[in-house]
């Protein structure tokens, strides 16, 4: 018999956040005792506004008790003692937290923007908070600034799903006003191409505006492609037919990651696969199994569109095994379900991340934002990265050029202070 555990975990909480649940159900207390649902039937409009500012009140005061909370385990991080702050009993899932969280402030920033007080029968949502989070983030990075890098995923952060990085793309000039002020651009992707051709096929479109624009040669040597996770770097260059040239391994590799073994890379990517066929066979799967350098997967046959419940209850029993194999326990992989197929990669974004820190001189954590669509505990590939740096979450490339876009209004605010 399936216990409740099991149904519980498998259907809800490897699709959860814990510390946005979390401030979540803080804000419905506000939003309970504050919202006025029958102020729709007031004639007069100064009922709606008192209780807009009496809701964004307690929204704003809880947001900057989170952010003490915040400052607290910060503190315990540097002492030695983070598994015994306030904010990790409160959320046990909670980690590293690289800079403060300016949350009030974001809040109101939002708030501004999504007339989240103003509402009387939805509450702050997983999204409203998301937002803020990320906003809080941006807010901590440039006022501590500068922001020395900003690496991106593929797919469905710079893209759409399976697509490339078009001329037309709004993110192309945002992400070029980056380079203009001297921050480093790693775009870190699962894709595992050895060829620089395959990843000029599918960011084009970058590559090409910036061979074209007016970017000093030195500014132009801050691009670095991450592929396969943390397989393979290439760097922009204008002399290369396809724009980007293979970056020997010794001028990125970790320490760490010199000290992975071939017969080890062989041994998981064995394992891995046997488990994808178990898979494959079980779910009853339209599928191509596809074997890579360092990486292995399941991809669909004749464009069948695979369950998500396949997905993840693949990625997940993939996950397990190799979590539970000898050479899981010595090698660090990646199993993600990437919408409609499923990758295991050796290494993961965390490492991806920390080898364009390493190639760019060693940047740190904290001044390093990394920007992806996938940050669920289960299957998503860029919630490891929140080993090595800040994160944004964005649920599409719309959000990624509206985050961009935050950061660069707030980087001429904080400008205009320093004047």
């Amino acid at each position: 018999m399936t216990t409740r555990y099991r149904v519980e975990y498998a259907l809800k909480t490897h699709r959860r956040d814990q510390l946005i649940e979390w401030i979540k159900g803080l804000l419905a207390v506000p939003f309970v005792l504050h919202s006025q649902p029958t102020a729709v039937f007031e004639p007069h409009r100064e009922t709606m506004e008192q209780m807009a500012q009496n809701a964004q009140r307690r929204y704003a005061e809880i947001m900057r008790d989170i952010e003490e909370l915040i400052n607290d385990h910060i503190a315990h991080q540097k002492a030695g003692t983070h598994d015994r702050s306030k904010l990790k009993l409160l959320v046990p899932s909670v980690a590293t937290f690289f800079t403060p969280l300016m949350l009030h402030d974001a809040f109101v920033w939002q708030d501004q923007r999504r007339y989240i007080s103003y509402r009387r029968f939805v509450p702050p949502s997983f999204n409203d908070i998301r937002l803020i989070l990320n906003t809080a983030q941006v807010m901590s990075l440039v006022r501590g600034g500068p922001l020395d890098l900003v690496t991106f995923d593929g797919d469905l952060t710079l893209y759409d799903d399976g697509q490339s990085l078009t001329p037309e793309n709004p993110v192309i000039p945002r992400i070029l006003g980056l380079m203009r002020n001297g921050t480093r651009i790693g775009i870190v992707t699962a894709a595992g191409y050895t060829e620089a051709r395959r990843y000029y096929e599918r960011l084009h479109g970058l590559l090409d505006a910036m061979h074209v624009s007016n970017l000093p040669a030195a500014l132009k040597q801050n691009l670095v492609v991450m592929g396969g996770e943390a397989n393979y770097c290439f760097k922009f260059s204008d002399e290369s037919p396809d724009l980007l040239k293979l970056v020997p391994r010794k001028d990125w590799l970790l320490d760490e990651m010199l000290l992975w073994e071939e017969a080890d890379i062989t041994e998981l990517l064995d394992v891995a696969e046997a488990a994808l066929r178990d898979s494959v066979k079980n779910m009853r799967l339209s599928a191509h199994i596809l074997r890579k350098e360092r990486a292995v997967g399941i991809i669909p046959a004749d464009g069948t569109k695979f369950p998500r419940e396949s997905l993840e209850e693949t990625v997940m029993v993939t996950a397990k095994i190799l979590e539970m194999s000898e050479v899981g326990r010595r090698l660090p992989f990646c199993a993600f379900n990437g919408g409609n197929d499923i990758f295991v990669d050796i290494g993961d974004k965390s490492w991806g991340v920390l080898a364009c820190q390493r190639f760019f001189g060693g940047i740190e954590g904290n001044k390093t934002l990394h920007v992806g669509d996938q940050f669920l505990s289960a299957g998503a590939n860029d919630f490891k990265a929140r080993l090595a740096c800040t994160t944004a979450w964005i649920a599409n490339p719309t959000e990624t050029v509206q985050l961009m876009d935050e950061i660069a209004e707030l980087n001429e605010m904080q400008q205009r202070k320093l004047v």
